[in-house]
């Protein structure tokens, strides 16, 4: 039998999750040199690769199991520095590939959950801290427009965290549109593919991938089984780990950065107010799925109207939809007194942005972060 509100659930998470962090995609495109063509290949094919994740698996398994592109991978490409798009697209393969090894062998599923989850929080913490102040900065160069729409969405979230994002996006597009701030005109155009060659290098295989796929798995795929067993779901969690780490790698050649398990909108469709009997949640998942083919359809005609929007609307929204994000990393990072100094160490030297022999900050916080966990170990 329908119910409006199973469709109702998958409406609110898939917008949440695609207008809440479109930013997200777009900066990490810009970031690593991509095209306008290589940036709409991107979003289609990212949200092709969420849709058919979240189908095959829903109905695979009679579960709602939800699929999301990885915030905090996006978060990585965008802070990482000297990076093409073919490296990044290698980087992106090269992620799928080990999440892939990871899911069809336990002994790497084990490794990956035995990284403590206060260091992983502290990455997470370290990679999201400079779009969230630069958010707090776009202030300062358009304070007319970011200020009332930042008051916006902190009165907008007392009602409803979860829309509030969305709100400060759609009034934004509406204020720069109708107030003349667009910077050229908006075309409407068909979604497209463009296959990407990819260059994986040592610099961009540890200073990418590996950080790509350790935040991908830690801050997304185990949250995301956590959200499913928290909501009396239990599905295999290496077959559900490997598909998504299968289109991972073919959309990566595509120009698409990592997809996972969702979390944060994965628990809007698998709690009561979805469905009040728990096996027919997974319906929700059937209509997350529609939408996002929805979303690949006009992906490109999204790009081409948020490329000419304001920098400093990006920048804002890239703000706020992290800001819930880290504090909850940096809640998890220091919630233990004896993990606090390895996590702020991970999460200092990640923030930092530093480079070494090509490496980028995030490894290097995740090395330092492990090296200094198992110091105070070993003192013990």
């Amino acid at each position: 039998m329908f119910r409006f509100s199973a469709l109702s659930a998958a409406l609110v998470a898939s917008f949440v999750g695609f207008g809440g962090t479109m930013a997200l995609v777009l900066g990490a495109a810009q970031s690593v040199g991509a095209t306008e063509a290589q940036t709409a290949s991107w979003i289609t094919a990212i949200c092709i690769a969420v849709a058919i994740e979240t189908l095959i698996l829903t109905i695979w398994f009679r579960m709602p199991i939800i699929a999301a592109w990885s915030i905090a991978g996006l978060a990585l490409v965008t802070a990482s520095t000297g990076y093409s798009m073919n490296e990044a697209v290698g980087a992106f393969v090269a992620a799928g590939l080990l999440t892939i090894a990871t899911g069809l062998f336990r002994p790497l599923m084990r490794l990956v959950e035995a990284i403590p989850g206060a260091i992983s929080a502290g990455m997470l913490g370290g990679i999201l801290l400079p779009f969230v102040v630069a958010g707090a900065q776009a202030a300062t160069i358009d304070p007319a427009f970011i200020l009332p729409l930042a008051a916006g969405f902190f009165v907008l979230r007392t009602y409803d965290a979860q829309l509030a994002v969305i709100g400060v996006l759609f009034v934004g597009i509406a204020w720069a549109l109708l107030g003349g701030m667009t910077e050229g005109d908006i075309a409407i155009e068909t979604s497209s593919l463009a296959f990407v060659v990819p260059e994986i290098s040592v610099g961009s295989f540890f200073g990418l991938a590996v950080p790509l796929y350790v935040v991908t798995m830690a801050s997304q795929n185990l949250p995301g089984l956590a959200v499913l067993r928290a909501d009396g779901y239990r599905p295999p969690a290496g077959p559900v780990i490997a598909v998504t780490g299968v289109f991972s790698t073919l959309t990566g050649f595509l120009g698409a950065s990592s997809t996972n398990l969702a979390a944060v909108t994965a628990a809007i469709c698998t709690g009561e107010d979805a469905h009040p009997d728990p096996h027919k949640r997974w319906v929700t998942g059937i209509w997350y799925g529609l939408i996002y083919i929805v979303f690949a359809l006009f992906g490109a005609s999204f790009v081409a109207l948020v490329t000419v929007l304001p920098a400093s609307l990006i920048a804002l929204v890239l703000g706020i939809a992290l800001l819930g994000p880290l504090a909850n990393s940096t809640r998890i990072a220091v919630a233990e007194e004896r993990d606090r100094i390895p996590a702020m160490t991970t999460f200092a030297i990640t923030a930092s942005g530093i480079v070494f022999f090509g490496i980028g900050a995030a490894f290097w916080g995740l090395i330092l972060g492990l090296a200094v966990h198992f110091l105070a170990l070993a003192k013990r």
